[in-house]
């Protein structure tokens, strides 16, 4: 990425699950945008997810886009005129139709990929392939959602795996480059489809409480605001830029 600094903003915190989206229902494969259509094309993988989930009301909501493809491994559950539904299989993506941005939302955790392996195959591999398809299908600016303490360096295997990430991230032909790194996440992943991750379960009570005594980096913040902060930085974002967890609830949460 042809970047001359990295912009680090320091910030931390943020709502629960997104409303209902569109009012939509069940649906499996989606609307196709018309081709035609005004406005930014955008990409999202994990929209599933705890963070995926809101950005994808986010950009669904957004006028200024006009074309949603989200790439999924199972039915996604929302339907919407700009949105369509891709299902692939990440480790062999097919060609990606023409897009301007790219979210990256996908994850998993050590416990339920299975093995380190497994972990490194979903948080890097699959992450990492889908910017490289998007690349090759026009993308220009990239959005992820890593975590906070990542670092290609670090001892933490977790941490490590997002800095790795972010590092081969930084080498595609990008204009821009957004990568939020929230720490905890004070949201329910209930209707997620997702195993129950207890200690995060039992850790948010604690953290709501607190908050204020951590670092800024590492304060707890709301999934909503997470994805708020990427959707509004992306559009017009230039080389690359962090967002710790303040930042993102700052962001987030801003009128």
């Amino acid at each position: 990425m042809n970047c001359d600094a990295v912009t680090h903003e320091a910030g931390a915190c943020a709502s629960d699950r997104p409303p209902s989206p569109m009012g939509g229902v069940d649906e499996a494969v989606g609307h196709a945008p018309s081709p035609s259509a005004k406005g930014r094309r955008v990409l999202i993988a994990g929209a599933t997810g705890l963070v995926g989930s809101w950005l994808l009301q986010a950009l669904l909501a957004d006028p200024a886009v006009s074309q949603v493809h989200a790439l999924t491994r199972r039915p996604l559950g929302v339907q919407a005129p700009k949105l369509q539904v891709h299902r692939v299989d990440f480790s062999r993506l097919p060609a990606l139709p023409p897009v301007d941005e790219a979210y990256l939302a996908l994850g998993t955790t050590i416990k339920v990929a299975g093995s380190q392996s497994a972990f490194r195959a979903v948080d890097l591999a699959a992450n990492l392939a889908v910017a490289q398809a998007a690349v090759a299908a026009g993308a220009r600016r990239v959005g992820l959602v890593s975590a906070a303490g990542a670092n290609a360096r670090s001892a933490v295997f977790y941490n490590r795996v997002k800095g790795e990430l972010e590092e081969a991230l930084q080498a595609l032909p990008l204009e821009a480059l957004v990568i939020a790194r929230p720490s905890l996440l004070l949201d329910s992943r209930q209707g997620l489809q997702q195993p129950t991750r207890w200690g995060e379960r039992l850790a948010i009570p604690v953290a709501r409480l607190l908050a204020a005594l951590f670092p800024p980096a590492y304060r707890p913040v709301r999934a909503g605001a997470v994805a708020r902060a990427l959707a509004r930085t992306v559009p017009a974002a230039q080389g690359v830029i962090v967002h710790s967890s303040d930042a993102l609830a700052r962001l987030g949460t801003a009128p």
